[in-house]
């Protein structure tokens, strides 16, 4: 497999890279320098994790979990000049909305942004009654415009695909409920004008044959990127411990045309809480993807991804062996 013919998309030769450590086998692994974004890179924060990195400019753009010190969940814009070390804006951003009855702020967590079209579109978990899925878009990371709610609470891991797909945008999504849902499976959804959402189609479930890494839960992370072999989606699966939910990666490649059919879904998960920044924080065991970041000529893969709840720490990848490992050990 030719890993400079895998990837669909644009280059980005500054994509934050490191070589694999000498004698680890892993397919999926971390940058020495973790955590990359600390829990008091804001002055406000009490933790700083669950977001989204884009490409912008020359550099890096993007919106970012930030929990105050009175734990209130904020959403902030920041940038960074190589992908590690950022500079969030110190103060919650101020959507810019027509309707008082939506813009009514709340609260907001755990960003996606993607560019579409020219405009850069940022989804999260929005709290109208409920949570469900905020939107809105920007074009410079200084003015946000927000948009209707995608769906009715209660709905979380709302994740846009980075292009229309047979003319409709594209958008993944876990229903819930009211509180720490003890359940999810991931659906997709179809709009013509990122208003209208509707054909919704199952994508996939929890593993609940037996005790496994994603037999409770399971949640979209990162957007799909765009490969040969289909829409490579990282996602989170939960295991419910003895001592509380354990957050797990994993990987699937889906259906380019009909993405609610998948191809392979891993049977071993590519990441897991072991180091210490994982294990322990506000809510221990936690890793959760939230971005990626891919170069097709080189195959590199960078994801961001949430640990316990407090920092934000970035793992790598090579594209080739990513797709090779998840049809050698698929679970479908």
């Amino acid at each position: 497999m030719n890993r400079s013919k895998i990837i669909v998309g644009k280059p980005l030769p500054n994509i934050p890279w490191e070589k694999r450590p000498k004698g680890s086998g892993d397919v999926v692994w971390r940058y020495s320098g973790n955590p990359v974004i600390p829990r008091d890179i804001v002055p406000c924060a009490n933790s700083v994790f669950n977001s989204a990195v884009v490409p912008f400019g020359k550099g890096y753009a993007g919106v970012f979990r930030v929990d105050d010190r009175t734990r209130s969940m904020r959403i902030h814009a920041g940038r960074s000049k190589d992908g590690i070390r950022f500079e969030i804006d110190p103060d919650p951003i101020r959507w810019i909305c027509d309707d008082p009855e939506i813009g009514r702020f709340v609260e907001a967590y755990d960003p996606r942004v993607v560019e579409i079209e020219g405009r850069y579109l940022v989804t999260w978990c929005n709290n109208y009654h409920g949570y469900t899925i905020g939107m809105g878009h920007t074009e410079d990371f200084e003015k946000f415009y927000q948009m209707e709610n995608s769906f009715l609470p209660f709905n979380r891991n709302g994740v846009l695909f980075p292009r229309k797909i047979k003319g409709d945008y594209v958008m993944l999504s876990r229903p819930s409920d009211t509180g720490h849902t003890p359940f999810g499976d991931i659906f997709v959804s179809h709009s013509p004008d990122l208003v209208h959402w509707g054909r919704h189609r199952h994508v996939m479930a929890p593993r609940k044959d037996r005790a496994n890494w994603q037999s409770t839960k399971i949640g979209a992370g990162p957007v799909p990127i765009e490969t040969t072999e289909g829409w490579l989606l990282f996602y989170h699966g939960v295991l419910t411990s003895c001592n509380g939910f354990v957050y797990h990666m994993g990987a699937a490649l889906l259906d380019l045309e009909q993405p609610w059919k998948v191809r392979y879904r891993t049977g071993p998960y590519l990441l897991n809480p072991r180091m210490l920044y994982e294990c322990v924080g506000d809510v221990p065991n936690v890793v959760f993807p939230c971005a990626a970041l891919s170069d097709p000529p080189t195959g590199r893969i960078a994801i961001y991804y949430g640990a316990a709840d407090t920092v934000t720490g970035l793992a790598l990848a090579q594209v080739d062996e990513l797709i090779e490992f998840i049809k050698n050990n698929s679970e479908h």
